[in-house]
């Protein structure tokens, strides 16, 4: 499965560009899943569900399951999975896009707002191959800059990135 990458500060846009972005890729014939990082203690398995009391049992996994979809909680009794590991568990697909995931080493985009007022992180790093921008930004090295609301134009891009054309 081809990868590649969403990445940016906080309220740089990640989320609405990834949203935005597999709306025009699925559209387009490509089939796509998600990765999403977070740093956030999240839990979707709120205490006191029966799903909740399995994990406290110390199941590895549970699965909850309804007739429109299924999810599946696993437990890190240890280190937590690698990218790699995570990628290993998805059904295949045409294309992953990961959001987040700023140090991994796989192609990406870097969303950008000037009113963050952050540094950008292509300047550091080289995995970093596109910029999505709401204003034209000065880098050391070359890498093409896309408007962030120019979502054909950014997928065009990706697909011929990792020769995806359909």
């Amino acid at each position: 499965m081809k990868r590649f990458g969403i990445t940016g500060w906080k309220n740089a846009g990640k989320t609405t560009l990834t949203q935005r972005l597999v709306a025009e890729l699925t559209a387009k014939g490509i089939t796509v899943s998600t990765v999403k990082r977070t740093h956030h203690s999240v839990d979707l398995d709120p205490k006191g569900t029966d799903t909740h009391k399995h994990r406290m049992a110390g199941a590895s996994q549970v699965m909850l399951a309804s007739d429109a979809r299924y999810a599946i909680l696993k437990e890190h009794r240890g280190a937590p999975p690698t990218l790699d590991d995570l990628i290993a568990r998805l059904a295949p697909v045409d294309l992953v896009l990961i959001e987040g995931f700023k140090a991994e080493d796989h192609p990406k985009i870097e969303a950008h707002r000037a009113e963050t007022s952050q540094g950008l992180i292509a300047a550091n790093t080289p995995s970093v191959v596109a910029l999505a921008t709401d204003a034209p930004v000065s880098l050391d090295r070359f890498i093409p800059q896309f408007d962030l609301d120019d979502i054909a134009a950014i997928a065009k891009f990706i697909t011929r990135h990792l020769d995806l054309e359909k």
